[in-house]
């Protein structure tokens, strides 16, 4: 990189990328390069971006298909913000499913923001643990807390979030209970009174089984709507659980105990 005359500390060693289509010189997104991303990008000629709610460099389009093929780079006159003109592969570069990310059009006479674009878009596909957290960073940012039950989460604060954590955590105890305490024992039946006992027994199972299922899933909810008020993305949460791979329990509270 000894060509590019960066001041990376002056950019925090986060690179301001301006990304254009190269047919249309369109404005696709905003993103951030770290040197490294930066180096992977004009080695690979495919755009590697860091993210810094994933806190890692990813590929453009590594889930969806939609790669970014660089045909030309530029620095700006300060040698601070970097332009690139790619070939958008998919023809979509926002995670919504849009061509680009700027959409919302800003009214300039009352500040209200509106979606220029409201018909039906194919989406790319992303992980559902990536697509709900964008979902719930957009009610967040956008949606309005009398008809979105996420953004009255966000509007009512913390404390009413953390609050929901503890009920929904409780709850899914308490299913957890329920299933050992109504566990049924299957066995073959071997006369017609048998088979309706065994019958209510599986069905019994299956029920509690689904009622621990819908608990996790609503305490998952709520604590991504949590991590989301902190702006962490769930990835974080996945990256450290691989890194406690091959590392026993004590000694991984062991390891938090010495910091």
């Amino acid at each position: 990189m000894s060509d590019l005359s960066i001041d990376w500390q002056k950019v925090a060693g986060m690179l301001p990328v301006i990304v254009c289509e190269h047919e249309s010189n369109e404005i696709l997104m905003l993103a951030y390069m770290n040197e490294k991303a930066l180096r992977l990008s004009l080695s690979s000629g495919y755009a590697h971006y860091f993210s810094r709610t994933k806190n890692r460099i990813w590929k453009k389009g590594e889930e969806s298909g939609n790669t970014q093929k660089i045909v030309s780079a530029k620095l700006d006159c300060d040698n601070d913000t970097l332009l690139i003109s790619v070939i958008q592969n998919g023809k979509v570069a926002c995670h919504t499913g849009r061509k680009s990310c700027f959409f919302n059009n800003i009214n300039l006479e009352n500040f209200e923001i509106s979606n220029d674009d409201k018909s039906e878009i194919s989406k790319p596909k992303y992980d559902v643990i990536d697509e709900l957290y964008h979902t719930i960073i957009d009610r967040k940012l956008n949606a309005d807390p009398e008809n979105s039950y996420v953004a009255s989460l966000f509007k009512k604060g913390e404390n009413t979030i953390l609050k929901k954590i503890g009920e929904e955590a409780t709850e899914f105890v308490m299913a957890c209970k329920d299933a050992t305490a109504n566990k049924g024992i299957v066995k073959i039946p071997v006369i017609k009174e048998d088979i309706k006992k065994d019958e209510k027994a599986v069905d019994m199972d299956e029920k509690t089984k689904n009622d621990i299922v819908y608990e996790a899933a609503d305490l998952c909810f709520h604590t991504m709507v949590a991590l989301a008020c902190h702006n962490i993305h769930p990835s974080l949460v996945k990256t450290e659980l691989a890194r406690r791979f091959g590392m026993s329990g004590i000694e991984e509270k062991r390891s938090r105990d010495d910091k």
